[in-house]
């Protein structure tokens, strides 16, 4: 099951059925099955305060993935700043949707075992989010 909160932001303007079938199809391109993924979404402040708290880390950052994975079942809460999204977007000239679309993904390719911080990782995570990315285009609208 994967659910979407706010918490002192507006909810963003999501299809949440099909970005659902989307997130399960994209896990089993990996072998995985879907479990329990709670996203929330939040202003740079709460997200900074989620850093701080849980990471030990003081600084911005526009997703917080915490992975409960067990075997190919991937579970998780990913915390996502609409706040940095929407800065990203304005500075790569991107869409807002497009670039949170892409960070919704990032969280589950995080669940799906992708990492992005070691040499070379991080060209391996955005083929696998343009990947993923083409796959929510050509999936029928529902």
């Amino acid at each position: 099951m994967i659910t979407y909160n706010a918490d002192g932001v507006k909810m963003p303007d999501i299809r949440k059925r099909a970005t659902t079938a989307w997130i399960k199809a994209v896990a089993a391109t990996y072998g995985r099955k879907v479990g329990e993924i709670g996203y929330m979404f939040v202003s740079d402040e709460k997200i900074l305060e989620v850093n701080n708290e849980y990471l030990g880390h003081d600084y911005y950052t526009d997703i917080i993935t915490f992975d409960y994975d067990e075997g190919d079942v991937i579970n998780g809460d990913i915390v996502i700043s609409l706040d940095t999204v929407r800065t990203n977007a304005e500075q790569f000239g991107k869409e807002y949707a497009d670039e949170l679309h892409r960070v919704i993904i990032h969280g589950v390719l995080h669940l799906c075992g992708i990492n992005d911080k070691g040499p070379g990782e991080r060209e391996v995570m955005e083929a696998a989010e343009n990947a993923a990315l083409d796959m929510l285009r050509s999936m029928p609208a529902r």
